[in-house]
């Protein structure tokens, strides 16, 4: 199996909800999107970020899926940029989107610069610069 990952799938309460935030806030790509479907993807570099309605999930996998808003999700999704000033302005993007901020961006324990902010659904997104490491 190669070491990649095609698609990650975020089970949302309101799809609309997180479109609008996704597509319309923070400017993925939704090529394919139709309102009243039940699934959007959002095209991103290298991968794909979709939307399900999380009540549909158990259709899908047969299996129940937790509310991340019960708690803190078990997933983060990370997005790294090749500056601290280009996280800042990455963190005031989502904000102005409608996210919540969960951490102001700041220098971390090793080494680089990071922060968190939550989407409409309690989703951790962190915007990180790793000066170390070009992860862009």
């Amino acid at each position: 199996m190669k070491p990649r990952i095609s698609i990650i799938t975020l089970g949302v309460s309101n799809l609309e909800a997180s479109v609008t935030f996704y597509r319309d806030g923070l400017g993925l790509p939704a090529p394919n999107y139709n309102e009243g479907d039940n699934i959007c993807f959002l095209e991103l570099e290298g991968a794909w970020l979709s939307l399900y309605r999380r009540d549909k999930f158990p259709d899908e996998a047969d299996v129940p899926f937790a509310d991340p808003a019960a708690g803190t999700p078990t997933i983060t999704l990370a997005h790294n940029l090749p500056s601290a000033e280009a996280v800042d302005e990455a963190m005031q993007e989502a904000t102005n989107a409608g996210a919540t901020l969960v951490k102001q961006p700041e220098e971390v324990f090793w080494g680089g610069y990071s922060g968190y902010f939550a989407d409409p659904d309690g989703y951790l997104w962190e915007l990180a610069y790793n000066p170390f490491t070009d992860l862009t």
